[in-house]
């Protein structure tokens, strides 16, 4: 049987039906999903549903919007139907080669700014090396923060960093923002008064557990930390001495239960932990 036509209809029945449809994967989120799907497609906002519930909305409009719900249906993260995600103020674009940023990676920003903060004010500039960059997530959020900064971001993958320099540009960092195609340290030289990553860290056994929109959707290379997890942490905390400047500080995300085990690695390497 053939599918039914889209036909125009108004912004209210629209968002009502999305909300309806997306319900029925049992998503508490399901609201905010139809929400953003169909402000996305329609150029709309919260305020024009509240104030013109009535406005008509082209067939054009409702069939993309349609199409976008089918994919969330079918399992895609709303972020990756949209194109983009938010991450510390910032709207980065995203790719299949890039992992999707997430609120929980803006601690380690907060942790690294008032660092770097205090070196810009000793020196008047500080260097920063991104390992892993993905979007560029870690690295444009200090770059917005820290108006002083440069960034160095690597990642295995040019379409990665593809993604994270048109971020960039996008953003207006592009000048204090360069990205280079890296398997960890290959292609860094220099010194940088701050290392940070948001590694690979989970257990090559689990991949298989995790949420199917992680699972299918975000790239193996960013997930995947080998088979206990912590092999990035092993490359970082043996390189991290030939370039981090006197005094400098490394970051990094880990999973949970790993800061044991993660300390110790860069204890081995002659580092020592902050509280």
């Amino acid at each position: 049987m053939p599918a039914r036509m889209a036909e125009a209809a108004s912004l209210g029945h629209v968002l009502r039906q999305a909300k309806r449809r997306l319900s029925a994967l049992g998503d508490a989120d399901a609201g905010l999903d139809a929400r953003l799907i169909v402000e996305h497609f329609s150029g709309t906002s919260r305020t024009d549903a509240i104030a013109r519930p009535l406005m008509t909305l082209p067939v054009e409009t409702v069939t993309a919007i349609g199409a976008a719900l089918a994919r969330r249906l079918a399992g895609e993260p709303v972020h990756r139907i949209l194109g983009y995600r938010e991450f510390y103020g910032l709207q980065l674009h995203l790719s299949p080669a890039t992992l999707e940023p997430r609120p929980d990676t803006e601690t380690l920003v907060d942790a690294i700014v008032p660092f770097l903060e205090q070196r810009v004010s000793e020196t008047g500039s500080c260097r920063i090396l991104d390992l892993g960059t993905g979007t560029g997530a870690v690295a444009l959020a200090l770059l917005s923060a820290v108006p002083a900064a440069t960034a160095l971001a690597t990642d295995i993958s040019a379409e990665a960093a593809e993604t994270a320099a048109a971020n960039a540009l996008r953003l207006t960092l592009a000048e204090r923002f360069h990205a280079v195609v890296s398997n960890w340290w290959e292609k860094v030289e220099g010194e940088f008064d701050a290392i940070a990553s948001n590694p690979p860290y989970i257990a090559s056994s689990e991949i298989g557990f995790l949420a199917a929109g992680v699972r299918e959707f975000d790239p193996l290379a960013a997930l995947d930390g080998g088979s206990d997890g912590l092999d990035a942490y092993r490359v970082i905390a043996a390189g991290a001495d030939r370039h981090l400047a006197p005094g400098g500080r490394i970051g990094v995300e880990i999973g949970i239960g790993q800061a044991q085990a993660v300390a110790a690695i860069f204890a081995g390497e002659g580092f020592k932990g902050l509280s």
